[in-house]
């Protein structure tokens, strides 16, 4: 693995966690504010924390596609749902199950498998004004079909924040190679209307998984860790040239690896985690004891509305 490989596969794993400890943050304040709207959000310091957390992992991601390529850098992303796993468990306060610990392992195998074939060199090829303007604007149109008014938050909105994810990162990777080349202006036209579209892509992105998330971290996450690659992959293969070394043998090692990778990704979606135990507090009575003390009640009542009667000794003395 060269050098520059090795640079962005560091790089992604930071960023990785980042995105990991963000996805977790975004769970939580989606679970207790399930009918906020983006006014509320906006307010809410947690979610601008969340939103430093994926802030900092895209930062570290956009440098790290200056070393590697899409096909190398996008499939890394699925270490942020083996991330989250222990990090949500963590929070959640139960213990990570044999299942989940199954398929972490089954995806970091894959990975492992995807990075012997992906580690080419850095990338020089970058998108035309023309390729991007239409990846956007075909990305778009099906974001808009995925997450359409009505659409019950859920799957489709984790598939269409993947799709933005990677296309993001796809339109970055342009950027910064533009951007970093000395045989040009570093702000041509290119770059500017490209780095628009990533800041859309991004902030959309975002605000879709946020959407997601109001039905758990599990499935949506891996959607969304599923799609993003999937995204990018096509753009670098189609329109970039980034191909994956070890001609068949490579391919065939790179499809046994994300079969492995997916397969992981669908037992970690699969586990249901146990709801804790809620104890009752220590002035909170059980549903049983409330109803015998309103019996008692009852009878102390009843007895207190009878006619008093005097006693037997008292009868016979005034006889």
């Amino acid at each position: 693995m060269s050098t520059a490989a090795l640079t962005a596969v560091l790089l992604s794993l930071v960023s990785a966690v980042a995105y990991a400890a963000a996805a977790v943050a975004q769970e939580r304040l989606a679970s207790k504010n399930s009918g906020a709207g983006l006014i509320r959000l906006l307010g809410s310091g947690a979610w601008w924390a969340a939103v430093g957390l994926n802030a900092g992992a895209a930062l570290l991601h956009v440098v790290a596609l200056k070393y590697g390529p899409l096909t190398l850098v996008q499939p890394l992303g699925a270490l942020t749902l083996v991330a989250a796993v222990p990090m949500g468990a963590r929070v959640a306060g139960r213990r990570v199950s044999a299942t989940e610990w199954r398929g972490t392992a089954l995806t970091l195998l894959g990975l492992g498998a995807l990075l012997v074939t992906a580690s080419g060199p850095a990338p020089h090829r970058v998108l035309s004004l023309t390729d991007a303007v239409a990846v956007a604007g075909t990305t778009a149109a099906l974001i808009g079909v995925l997450s359409r008014p009505g659409t019950r938050p859920g799957l489709r909105h984790a598939t269409a924040s993947g799709f933005a994810s990677g296309v993001a990162s796809a339109l970055t990777q342009t950027v910064t190679v533009s951007a970093t080349d000395r045989s040009g202006p570093a702000l041509s036209v290119q770059v500017v209307v490209v780095a628009l579209l990533v800041a859309a892509f991004a902030v959309g992105g975002l605000l879709l998984s946020q959407t997601a998330y109001r039905g758990g971290l599990g499935a949506p996450l891996a959607v969304v860790t599923l799609s993003n690659p999937m995204a990018a992959a096509v753009i670098g293969l189609t329109l970039l040239g980034q191909g994956l070394q070890g001609g068949a043998a490579g391919i065939l090692l790179a499809l046994a690896g994300a079969g492995l990778a997916s397969w992981g990704v669908v037992l970690l979606t699969r586990v249901t985690p146990a709801k804790p135990v809620v104890e009752l507090e220590p002035d909170e009575e059980h549903p049983v004891a409330a109803v015998l003390a309103l019996e008692s009640a009852r009878v102390a009542a009843e007895q207190a509305l009878l006619p008093r009667q005097k006693p037997e000794s008292e009868h016979l003395t005034t006889l």
